[in-house]
């Protein structure tokens, strides 16, 4: 039987005017927004549907912001769809744990808005870069950034997207190291990406421990369907190691080529991105050229769930 898997974006998805249509054609969706505004006691839906994009990019807005969006669009297709499991990028992993079941909004809300600000807080603006290198295999990437490294001076691999695009990060320095040495591994260019912070690396270190105190203190239920974990690739559904996973995620790497391919194996066919843009289905399609995509982020690609 094929399956049918919700996967959810993360950083880097967000555009301003985002959820302004189905905040107002949807009663359900509004009321959500509003809910959020509430809780984050600002008007986070201003940012989202008017920018200044500057504002809306600071981390610790676009990951609320992206939460939101994902989670008002799931709300509204949930009882259409029957899905079996669930995955998100890297922020867009608290997206898919709401859907299973693990977290509650008001808590993943709150949670994702103190990520951003520990993760903007643990390496100040400039020290770090990411660049996305294309057409490298992964073992010559991970080779290069332990070429490049020294003390006090590193880069390594944060997202291993597609099997011809990994994600690195680290030092300023050391990633520009890297780019200078990377057509000596055969890669096409390395483009270096509009990010205030290197995420997904050692120089995390400092928020995965803030946000590993954070969540302590947050309640995470056994989920309804698995979450495929940024981490370990694997599939989960106990409450406890959700969480655990992700508070290793915010310094560990994104290993969303091998989620998709196991969940490939365990017989998804079909996968639905909820929620700004369409970056993930373009990875995906990259991945496995087989498998069905559709991404829905704007109203009019509701359209598209008939194709079901």
């Amino acid at each position: 039987m094929s399956k049918i898997a919700a996967v959810f974006p993360g950083q880097g998805s967000q555009f301003v005017g985002m959820g302004k249509d189905f905040y107002e054609t949807y009663e359900s969706f509004k009321d959500i927004v509003l809910e959020a505004n509430k809780i984050l006691k600002y008007d986070l839906s201003k940012l989202m549907f008017d920018g200044p994009e500057e504002e809306l990019r600071l981390t610790y807005n676009t990951q609320p912001a992206l939460l939101l969006m994902s989670i008002g669009i799931y709300n509204l297709i949930k009882d259409k769809i029957s899905f079996d499991g669930f995955a998100g990028h890297s922020l867009g992993e608290y997206s898919a744990v709401v859907a299973a079941g693990g977290l509650d909004f008001k808590d993943a809300l709150l949670a994702v808005h103190n990520r951003g600000k520990f993760m903007q807080e643990a390496v100040p603006v400039g020290v770090g870069a990411m660049g996305a290198v294309i057409g490298a295999n992964f073992a010559d990437v991970e080779r290069l950034c332990e070429e490049v490294s020294s003390e006090g001076c590193l880069v390594e691999p944060a997202n291993y997207n597609s099997s011809n695009q990994i994600v690195i990060a680290g030092h300023a320095e050391a990633v520009d190291k890297f780019i200078e040495k990377a057509s000596e591994i055969g890669a096409k260019r390395v483009v270096k990406l509009p990010v205030s912070a290197p995420f997904h690396c050692a120089l995390m270190k400092p928020a995965e421990e803030k946000m590993g105190v954070y969540l302590d203190g947050v309640k995470f239920n056994d989920l309804i369907k698995p979450v495929y974990a940024n981490v370990t690739a694997e599939p989960e559904l106990k409450g406890e190691e959700v969480k655990l996973n992700l508070i290793k995620q915010v310094s560990a790497p994104v290993r969303w080529s091998q989620l998709i391919e196991r969940m490939i194996e365990d017989g998804f066919t079909t996968f639905i991105e909820i929620g700004a843009g369409n970056v993930l289905t373009g990875l995906i399609k990259k991945i496995n050229r087989q498998v069905k995509t559709i991404n829905i982020s704007t109203i009019d690609d509701l359209n598209k769930l008939e194709e079901l």
